[in-house]
């Protein structure tokens, strides 16, 4: 196949923090090819990426052939070099995600297989997944038994308090067995993070996440320890397999999770995730439970947890995607059909 057409845009998001997400927040891309194709991706970047795709990405794509697998590895490697002078982490890499999804998709459509297929078959019928947000109540209703919930630490003296109460609330809601976790959004330090390991021992959290900055992999790397049992978990902010080699180097974190959407898409995903492998390390890719990340954790590759970004029952939610699977008893299938088995709902534009 040859490309014969790029173009990203900007949803018409109603239910979006209004935070850098205002403007920043996830774009889509469409690449069309030769005989009437389309494959259909999903970047982050917002504003600024759509400018990156439509622009420089663009021209370096249209012509260019779409030959397997190996040939969207080749065109991820041509995007990276070209765009590394003002790419290699964030903006960049956010639209060079949406590019390769989008390209996968289009190979999944042209060989009339799932993304799934392409990475070797499923190997898990349904993937078990963990509700993100603090409508513990609404997760135990939907059939949930993983959860994680948020709290940011601002140094008041009752925020560990609020911690503890989470903790409390969801073990009782959610019973004895179920999985618990944690996500401070890079705004705890160490020592918060130590004594939060040590009050909520009797609650078994499973991990931390994103407690410090990701720029901190020398101090992540020396909290690990200092928070056992608790995991270290942490990535959603680190871009590329070279990225992901610094926290190998450093040993950095116990649980890598990478976003497909923002890591540089399917093509980067396969390489972190080899690397994880020569590693030692567990990967749980950030909001997993989207088609992106699922495709991923059905055919094996990675741990069997994927996260859906719930809020609450009363909450609004952007439905960018037409096709997605729904939980079912805490768990989630893959779409039916070719590439990733989801379409854009055209009344987002």
């Amino acid at each position: 196949m040859k490309i014969t057409q790029v173009k990203a845009v900007y949803p018409h998001y109603r239910h979006v923090a209004p935070s850098w997400r205002t403007h920043l927040w996830q774009i889509v891309v469409r690449v069309e090819a030769d005989g009437g194709l389309c494959g259909w991706g999903f970047g982050g970047g917002g504003e600024a990426a759509v400018a990156v795709v439509n622009g420089h990405m663009r021209e370096l794509l249209l012509g260019q052939e779409v030959d397997g697998v190996e040939g969207i590895a080749r065109i991820w490697d041509a995007l990276y070099r070209a765009s590394a002078p003002y790419g290699r982490r964030g903006i960049g890499v956010m639209g060079l995600s949406g590019v390769d999804l989008a390209l996968w998709d289009l190979l999944g459509k042209a060989e009339n297989k799932s993304v799934c297929e392409l990475l070797g078959g499923a190997r898990r019928e349904k993937v078990r997944a963990y509700a993100t947000g603090m409508d513990v109540e609404w997760y135990r209703d939907l059939g949930f038994s993983a959860h994680k919930g948020s709290h940011r630490y601002q140094g008041r003296e009752d925020d560990g308090e609020k911690v503890v109460a989470w903790a409390q609330r969801a073990r009782r809601v959610l019973g004895p067995e179920a999985l618990l976790m944690n996500d401070g959004y890079m705004s705890w330090d160490a020592d918060f993070s130590r004594a939060m390991a040590r009050e909520l021992q009797p609650y078994g959290v499973h991990w931390f996440e994103d407690v410090l900055l990701p720029d901190q992999v020398e101090e992540q790397a020396a909290l690990r320890p200092a928070i056992k049992p608790v995991l270290l978990a942490g990535g959603e902010h680190e871009f590329t397999h070279f990225g992901f080699a610094e926290l190998a180097r450093a040993g950095a974190l116990d649980i890598w999770q990478p976003d497909l959407a923002w890591c540089g898409g399917m093509t980067a995903a396969l390489r972190i995730v080899a690397q994880a492998a020569r590693s030692g390390v567990q990967v749980v890719p950030h909001r997993g439970g989207e088609v992106w990340g699922l495709h991923l954790i059905a055919a094996g590759l990675c741990e069997d947890l994927a996260e859906l970004v719930l809020g609450g029952r009363t909450g609004g939610r952007d439905q960018v995607w037409l096709g997605e699977p729904e939980p079912l008893e805490g768990c989630l299938g893959l779409p039916d059909g070719p590439g990733f088995g989801v379409r854009f709902n055209e009344d987002m534009l």
